[in-house]
């Protein structure tokens, strides 16, 4: 039998809406009876707290906005469509101080800060500013004593994710960043790129004092401690004070005795990661350290410089030399 257009027409939108209202009904039940099932035997859970098809469906409309690719939800129209930038590559909002580019307004804004050096976020225990309001409540653990994160090979516990990460590479060996220029691998991205400065000369900082630039901000903030004396790193055993967190810490633990890094090979165990690691390359021998002018190699920073530093006496006192043979001839022969 062969039924009219129009009800043909009629017929599939009402199937559409009817299948459609059927698979609303089916995922807003079934997800009710999961959050039911998970609270089962949970005697401090209230009957009003438990999930009702009503509740369900309230939930499911506030995340109306799914991500084509990669299926995250979203109760706002704007958080979508700032998320989907991220997979796009757009970059709407621009830096009103270098034109830079970003996909977010907040990284845009958090970016302009950097020019601004504005810190609208305070610390409730000293009245520390920061830009950041995640840089804020990090600092106030440092105040509370708050360690969340713990290292999986020794239980040592950290304020910060990152730096629990980066401890947990001194067990594994793990060096995931490397040099674009000698393909020299680093445990932490900041290193790899301070690193990678001294290939290209680039030092963007300068001292406010005496105008000397840095390839590190760390670097350029403790020499300028040099001219202001500033000591504000203080041993909780003996009160001395220190211009440097590190050597703060390092003397620290002559009160302690604490000797956290052990050496892979031996087994002996040092107060410092820099001496371990110098230790450990009296095991593999290692040299990652190269002489620019003769390409001789050294296990030891101090001892490369040390032996670049005679390069430049030896050019040096060639330069004399050649200039006062000059000198004695012109005189000779005049």
């Amino acid at each position: 039998m062969i039924f009219p257009l129009s009800f043909r027409q009629e017929y599939t939108i009402e199937t559409t809406i009817v299948t459609a209202q059927y698979q609303e009904i089916w995922s807003i039940s079934r997800l009710a009876e999961e959050e039911i099932t998970r609270d089962k035997g949970t005697s401090n859970v209230s009957q009003s707290k438990k999930p009702t098809l009503v509740n369900m469906e309230e939930k499911i409309q506030r995340k109306a906005h799914e991500c084509k690719h990669c299926g995250h939800l979203f109760d706002k129209l704007s958080a979508y469509k700032e998320h989907e930038r991220t997979h796009s590559g757009k970059k709407l909002y621009t830096c009103k101080h270098c034109e830079k580019c970003f996909s977010l307004s907040s990284n845009c804004k958090k970016h302009e800060r950097t020019h601004t050096v504005e810190k609208p976020y305070s610390c409730k225990h000293c009245k520390r500013t920061f830009s950041w309001s995640s840089h804020c409540k990090l600092h106030e653990r440092s105040h509370t004593g708050k360690k969340p994160y713990t290292c999986k090979h020794c239980k040592k516990t950290f304020t910060w994710s990152s730096s629990c990460k980066q401890h947990e590479r001194t067990h594994t060996g793990e060096k995931p960043y490397t040099c674009k220029h000698c393909e020299m691998t680093f445990t932490q991205s900041t290193h790899c790129k301070q690193h990678e400065q001294t290939h290209t000369g680039v030092k963007p900082y300068t001292c406010k004092h005496c105008e000397k630039t840095f390839t590190r901000s760390s670097s350029c903030k403790r020499h300028e401690r040099t001219h202001t004396g500033e000591k504000p790193y203080t041993c909780k055993h003996c009160k001395k004070t220190f211009s440097q967190s590190s050597h703060c810490k390092q003397h620290e633990r002559t009160h302690t005795g604490l000797k956290p890094y052990t050496c892979k090979h031996c087994k002996m165990t040092f107060t410092q990661l820099s001496s371990c690691q110098r230790h450990e390359r009296t095991h593999t021998g290692e040299k990652p350290y190269k002489c620019k002018h003769c390409k001789k190699t050294f296990s030891r920073s101090s001892s490369w410089k040390l032996h670049e530093r005679k390069h430049a006496i030896d050019s040096s006192l060639k330069r004399k030399q050649i200039g006062q043979y000059l000198l004695f001839t012109v005189t000779c022969f005049s």
